[in-house]
């Protein structure tokens, strides 16, 4: 601890053995170093601030109806976009910067310099704020206004030239898929043609190969009913008898009872078997009726009884109906003939194209596809219209400008104030530096602990007792105080001078 206390005493001793070399080394530094600061040039800020937002009603109105991305987005992408070559050009042009010197050097500077310099700040979500530094006041200005004026036209005409390209966009795919389709329709159109006995309609009705294995099925079924009807039809007709035997005469009713019986008889068979509708049952209803009648008018005197054989209606019926009924099925099975006939056709060629189906399946899913894309491209072609009237006469992004750019008359730059204050603590610390770096350069020993350090036997000190005459005056060291002062005076009227060049400018 004792050694670190003794190395700073002796540099604390050598810096204030060197402290004129320093007050000078700071004069020097400072007084370059604030003649620098004085010379720079001052620098004007211009800038503007606009306002970007959707329409409070429009938008919500649009939703889902029109094309389009939110402001947002919009107003980055404008942001990102306005820097770019093309507009920073049109800036050169429209502010004329290069009025004297329109040379390829010069530009490509000057668009690099711009893209450096200019300064798009996002404030909030809708609020942006266009700003540009400049030595030239006027200059400023007129940077700032053409690019906003640029930023104005580009806002109000990017979506138009947007919607424009989107719709040309959309008008050469919806001819490039209308052709697609209708290839591939008449490609579908010629496969059904070609295939029809073998394919589902369009309305999703069955094939002609299904329908006539369905036809086939069902005229077996009508056949085997045929066939049942007309062997019961030919046992019923085996059982009734073809004639009946009435009898006449006053004398008695035994013939005519018999008769009665027997029909009465047949007419219970008959309903066992069929309807009241059925037309053998009518017929021996009214046989029973007419045979009832008949032996209700007899007399009680009885009379010979004369016996009569008359046709069976009953039995007429059966054999018409047993005629019918093998006539049909005949029928049937022309047509059952014929139907196996077809149905074996279309599964011989059924079988000769055994990929057909997917073929078709393939060629419809494609079909469908196309169609979707094609209605899908008409819709996003109504919306853009919408999106286009919505845009170019509605206006649906409404921008003001909140700040106009104003001449600049007030420097922002440099900072003056604070350079010169960096200039003066940057020359005290040099010069005190500079006296550090002479004192640990100086090999002098100033103390008994630097003699002891280099190895010199000591065997004690002797302190200075200096008299009246040979104390120091006090003249150098007011001189010292007095440089000190005066150097932080200056610091002061430059500081002053400084604020009133910012205010005459």
């Amino acid at each position: 601890m004792d050694d670190i206390a003794a190395l700073l005493r002796r540099y604390a001793l050598g810096t204030w053995r060197r402290r004129w070399i320093a007050l000078g080394a700071a004069w020097l530094f400072c007084l370059g170093g604030w003649a620098g600061v004085m010379s720079l040039p001052p620098t004007y800020e211009a800038s503007a601030q606009v306002y970007v937002a959707a329409d409070p009603v429009l938008t919500p109105l649009l939703h889902g109806i029109a094309i389009g991305g939110g402001i947002s987005s919009e107003v980055a992408l404008l942001q990102r976009t306005l820097l770019s070559r093309p507009n920073l050009e049109a800036l050169i042009a429209k502010a004329d910067l290069l009025r004297n010197n329109d040379t390829v050097t010069a530009r490509e500077a000057m668009v690099r310099s711009l893209a450096k310099t200019v300064r798009i700040v996002p404030e909030t979500d809708s609020l942006l704020t266009i700003a540009y530094r400049d030595a030239d006041p006027r200059r400023a200005y007129a940077i700032v206004q053409s690019l906003l004026s640029i930023f104005i036209e580009r806002a109000t005409g990017s979506d138009q030239s947007d919607v424009a390209n989107a719709q040309r966009f959309l008008e050469s795919q919806i001819a490039l898929y209308r052709q697609r389709l209708r290839d591939t329709e008449q490609r579908r159109a010629a496969f059904l043609a070609k295939y029809i006995q073998l394919l589902p309609g369009a309305d999703g009705s069955v094939s002609q190969f299904d329908a006539a294995r369905a036809q086939v099925r069902s005229l077996e079924g009508q056949l085997a009913d045929a066939k049942a009807r007309s062997a019961l039809l030919q046992s019923q007709l085996a059982e009734t008898p073809p004639m009946v035997e009435t009898g006449q005469g006053s004398g008695g009713s035994s013939g005519n009872a018999g008769a009665l019986a027997a029909a009465e008889q047949n007419l219970t068979e008959l309903r066992q078997r069929y309807t009241d509708a059925y037309p053998g049952v009518i017929d021996a209803r009214k046989l029973v009726a007419a045979l009832a009648a008949q032996a209700a008018g007899k007399g009680a005197v009885a009379m010979p009884v004369v016996r009569e054989s008359l046709p069976n209606p009953v039995y007429d019926d059966l054999k018409l109906q047993l005629i019918d009924a093998t006539t049909s099925a005949l029928s049937l099975e022309r047509e059952l003939k014929a139907a196996v006939t077809e149905r074996d056709r279309l599964a011989s060629l059924a079988r000769s194209q055994p990929g057909l189906q997917a073929e078709f399946i393939n060629l419809d899913r494609n079909y469908e596809v196309l169609r979707r894309q094609y209605q899908d491209l008409l819709t996003r072609q109504e919306s853009m219209q919408i999106t286009a009237a919505a845009n170019i006469d509605a206006n649906r992004v409404q921008l003001q400008v909140v700040n106009p750019p104003q001449m600049p008359t007030i420097p922002v730059a440099p900072p003056r104030e604070l350079l010169l204050a960096a200039v003066l603590l940057a020359g005290l610390g040099g010069g005190v530096g500079l006296a550090l770096l002479l004192a640990h350069a100086d090999s002098c020993s100033y103390t008994l602990q630097d003699l002891r350090s280099i190895g010199v036997p000591v065997a004690g000190g002797i302190s200075l007792r200096r008299t009246s005459a040979q104390r120091p005056r006090a003249l150098p060291a007011l001189a010292f105080g007095a440089g000190l002062f005066l150097l932080v005076f200056t610091f002061a009227g430059l500081v002053v001078g400084a604020g009133h060049l910012a205010g005459l400018a």
